[in-house]
């Protein structure tokens, strides 16, 4: 499981649990295969799948520069010291390479979700902690932060916002659920009401504090101040 509170010192780290992405069940941070036993000599070459992580760890070290401009393949391939046509070997277009990184956000924020809903009985807690844990997530992963809030994703194909925009309805579609058994608890006589603005105004949190933070060079936290903030938003 991805841990929202790990370190990010570096791109490689942030990528390390990328698990099932592209087909990269299994590989460890470094590029090789988590249980592969070291080789008595160094290749010269990384395999295949192996390359494929590489490419999207730099990527995301590349995505972590405050005011990077647009991030093109020759500026990938050449922080890799490797042709452009050595990238389109493992990806068919740099789109496909963002889709690598988005389903790593998918993957790792949802499998917390599940976890939380799993967990925690109260509906209320649960929107805090999913709220929490996301905005985590965020700080930890700057790079990861610029695609979820699409600056790294305006020159790209419409279907990367598309997804970003999905995954987010999904996030505000949970909190209305923790949210609506939080306002039944509570004796609300309008609980579906009562959910719908309380998931609109923490859905609106997110993104806002999201973009902040990679507005400001990742220097102002998305999670400064968020518990007070929480509480208010989720008393129901």
């Amino acid at each position: 499981m991805p841990d929202p509170d790990a370190p990010s010192g570096s791109a490689a780290a942030l990528l390390a649990p990328l698990v099932g992405v592209g087909g990269l069940a299994g590989v460890g941070a470094d590029g090789a295969a988590a249980s592969a036993t070291p080789p008595a000599t160094a290749r010269k070459r990384p395999r295949p799948g192996e390359r494929r992580v590489q490419i999207l760890q730099t990527l995301a070290a590349m995505l972590e520069q405050p005011g990077a401009e647009r991030i093109t393949t020759a500026a990938l391939a050449a922080r890799l010291e490797v042709s452009e046509a050595a990238l389109y070997r493992h990806f068919a277009s740099k789109a496909q390479m963002f889709e690598g990184l988005i389903e790593f956000i998918e993957t790792s924020v949802f499998t917390l979700v599940n976890q939380i809903t799993e967990r925690e009985p109260r509906g209320d807690a649960q929107a805090r902690r999913v709220v929490t844990v996301l905005l985590q997530f965020g700080e930890k992963n700057p790079g990861m932060v610029r695609v979820m809030v699409g600056d790294a994703l305006v020159f790209e194909h419409e279907r990367l916002t598309t997804r970003m925009n999905q995954f987010f309805d999904r996030v505000e579609s949970q909190l209305r659920q923790s949210l609506r058994a939080a306002a039944d608890a509570a004796g609300s006589a309008t609980p579906t009401v009562d959910a719908q603005v309380a998931a609109s105004g923490l859905a609106a949190l997110l993104v806002g504090r999201l973009q902040r933070y990679a507005r400001s060079g990742f220097r102002r936290s998305p999670t400064e101040h968020l518990e007070p903030l929480l509480a208010r938003l989720t008393a129901l």
